[in-house]
């Protein structure tokens, strides 16, 4: 089985940018997209109809945040949100359930400047996780998206600049740590431990994608027993038409 998690930055403005041929050339059997920006009546499109199965959950405020995900495999259930009214009124959590997993797309809530949003951050990285974790006492649970946070220093090319950065604060990371510790695994960093300069999102600013100088933010991350399953985990940085690129999971 083939997933991809890909931050589209817009899901009309992807559609136009090549999205439906990317996709097609990659070839998921499950594709989780974050901040979609809309709602499915706003996106009238033949490509997202042709998938057999699709779960929105759109923000509450309008072009804001929203998670997708199109499937060709019928899930048993689905559920939007994480069961918690104070975090689930901005579209950042869909979820199916497979015969043997549950698939969690998820776009992480962002710190902003200076920090500003944090203490909120915190609150979220805390819910999540109780949700993952409790989900995982049923059957094991693989979690995707742009989780908003560079894990370690080898996960962002300017480390020593951005360490009062969002996505890069202490605290972010810390909070990851303990969600992985929680019984998880990074998929990509566990197959390659070593690998430099693999980044999932750029700055539109300066060139930095052009110079790659960028952060593995976005993740597929699968409880430990599923580790065994897992033939792949790739980052595909040639695919363009958002600031963030595809990551991919295949699994048994």
């Amino acid at each position: 089985m083939k997933l991809v998690s890909w931050n589209v930055n817009g899901l009309r403005a992807a559609l136009g940018k090549g999205l439906p041929e990317s996709m097609d050339e990659l070839a998921p059997d499950v594709l989780c997209l974050q901040e979609v920006k809309a709602r499915p009546e706003q996106v009238p499109d033949l490509w997202l109809a042709s998938w057999s199965h699709s779960l929105w959950n759109p923000a509450v405020r309008p072009g804001y945040s929203g998670v997708l995900i199109l499937s060709r495999v019928a899930p048993l259930s689905t559920s939007t949100g994480i069961g918690r009214p104070e975090h689930d009124n901005e579209g950042r959590v869909a979820t199916m359930e497979f015969s043997d997993f549950y698939l969690v797309n998820c776009y992480t809530p962002n710190s902003q400047n200076e920090l500003a949003r944090l203490p909120y951050r915190q609150e979220w990285d805390a819910a999540f996780r109780s949700y993952v974790t409790e989900l995982a006492l049923k059957k094991p649970v693989i979690f995707c998206g742009d989780l908003n946070v560079a894990h370690e220093e080898i996960d962002i090319a300017r480390p020593d600049a951005n360490h009062f950065s969002a996505g890069f604060s202490d605290e972010e990371r810390a909070d990851f740590s303990t969600l992985l510790t929680s019984g998880f695994a990074d998929t990509f960093r566990r197959l390659h431990p070593e690998q430099r300069d693999a980044y999932t999102w750029w700055s539109f600013r300066g060139g930095a994608r052009a110079r790659n100088v960028g952060w593995r933010i976005d993740y597929f991350c699968v409880s430990e027993c599923l580790m065994p399953r897992v033939k792949e985990a790739e980052i595909h940085p040639s695919i363009t038409g958002s600031d963030h690129c595809p990551v991919s999971l295949s699994i048994q």
